[in-house]
């Protein structure tokens, strides 16, 4: 089944976007999500032509917006000849049939819209299964919609119209594709796992963040990577791990991961969770904050609102705030530093701030480090070559048949050197006396 919104199809692309703003929302904050709507909506290739907003108590139950204002927006798009509207909120199926009937437009909400990009931008199977999963879960309980234009014949048990059997049809397709697909990713997330698991004895590092807010660029300038950038919404939708090499005791791996948004649906979260797989069990987020955004602080509120629904909340995390040779508002990065205190300024495309980047992990992943002397048969090769994989040589001193190390070590490698014949400990040798290298 075909599940794409295919919102771009004849005149489809011509769009009027429509917001409704409630108590406690200032009017700059309403044009911004509208803004931001508008980003999305160009992203997923439509051409907007206007935009309408109101401010009310509470949403109207059965038009979003109220009813006078409605009509006004009907005649909005049949001036410019629109036929697609689409609202901030969410709507529910009953918003949709009714403002349907009353503009004569297609009208969606903003969770659609970035199921559309989703589509668009989904390059990998795993990503593609996911996109289908969200788009048939969304789709499933407004499948009444589609099916009014088909009048139900009038009659006793048995007497259903077309579009009642229909839409039974598309239901149990709907829930059998569902089904395959969960059993499809169920089986994704298990690889992952494993190959998670193959990677415990590496620190595992995570990039988070809005969607543009460079993560990629950073994952690029910091491994070599090569991969896929660009200034679009939701470029990178499957997760890449590559190797960061840095000085540290521990093999460190970093991972890119997909973009947020604010209101991301819900679906897409749920759907997504084996590539979050990767943020969820990570050691260290690093998030990454777009600094030259008018609305850097509302990102970060909604990145840390996601984080906190995947169940991450709990990993430490260093804010990065990324762009800053794009800033021209001096007072705009006070008040960033002021909100995300501690924060490291840096630039991906430049290099700038990303040495102090690389101290920071390479401490945490070094985190509980001892400095102790081990002493080592000079014939015992695997204790040798464990030494040199993962420790730090700092001095080392021949005794005969055997040689001592001044080494720093990580605690679990330590047991580990012991249980290979190692004679590990601190016997009071300082490196810089004699036969010290």
């Amino acid at each position: 089944m075909e599940t794409k919104s295919k919102l771009i199809q004849g005149s489809y692309s011509r769009a009027i976007l429509a917001g409704v703003g409630l108590d406690g929302q200032t009017e700059s904050e309403l044009r911004a999500e509208l803004e931001e709507l508008g980003l999305l909506a160009r992203a997923a290739g439509v051409q907007v032509l206007d935009t309408i907003c109101q401010r009310r108590e509470r949403i109207d139950s059965g038009y979003c917006m109220g009813r006078g204002k409605v009509e006004r927006l009907a005649a909005r798009a049949r001036e410019l000849v629109a036929r697609l509207i689409i609202f901030d909120n969410d709507l529910s199926p009953a918003q949709v049939r009714n403002l349907e009937r009353l503009t004569d437009c297609r009208v969606i909400d903003r969770s659609e819209v970035i199921l559309e990009i989703f589509a668009r931008r989904a390059r990998t199977r795993q990503a593609r299964m996911q996109v289908e999963l969200a788009q048939l879960e969304y789709l499933r309980p407004r499948l009444r919609r589609m099916w009014t234009h088909l009048e139900r014949y009038e009659g006793g048990i048995g007497m259903r119209g077309p579009g009642e059997k229909q839409l039974e049809l598309d239901r149990r397709l709907i829930d059998r594709r569902i089904l395959d697909l969960r059993g499809a990713l169920a089986r994704v997330a298990q690889q992952r796992a494993r190959e998670r698991h193959g990677r415990q004895s590496a620190f595992r590092v995570a990039l988070i963040g809005y969607t543009n807010a460079g993560k990629t660029t950073l994952l690029n300038r910091l491994t070599g990577a090569g991969a896929y950038a660009a200034d679009e919404l939701f470029a990178t939708l499957d997760t890449r791990t590559r190797r960061w090499p840095l000085p540290s005791l521990r093999e460190v791996v970093i991972s890119d991961t997909i973009g947020f948004v604010r209101k991301l649906p819900h679906h897409l979260i749920a759907s997504f969770h084996a590539t979050l797989g990767e943020v969820i069990e990570a050691d260290l987020l690093l998030h990454v904050v777009d600094a030259s955004s008018a609305r850097a602080v509302e990102q970060a509120a909604a990145v840390a609102q996601v984080i906190q629904q995947v169940g991450a909340d709990s990993v430490s995390r260093v804010h990065l705030l990324n762009k800053v040779d794009l800033v021209t508002d001096a007072l705009e990065l006070t008040e960033l530093r002021a909100a995300l205190p501690g924060a490291l300024e840096i630039s991906a495309r430049t290099g700038r701030g990303l040495a102090a980047v690389a101290q920071i992990v390479t401490a945490a992943a070094d985190e509980g480090a001892l400095e102790c002397e081990v002493i080592i048969a000079v014939d015992h090769g695997q204790a040798l070559a464990f030494v040199r994989d993962r420790a730090q040589v700092l001095a080392r001193r021949a005794e005969g048949p055997r040689v001592r190390l001044r080494v720093r070590i990580l605690e679990t490698d330590l047991r580990r050197l012991e249980s290979l014949g190692a004679v590990c400990g601190d016997e009071g040798d300082s490196r810089s006396g004699p036969g010290w290298e």
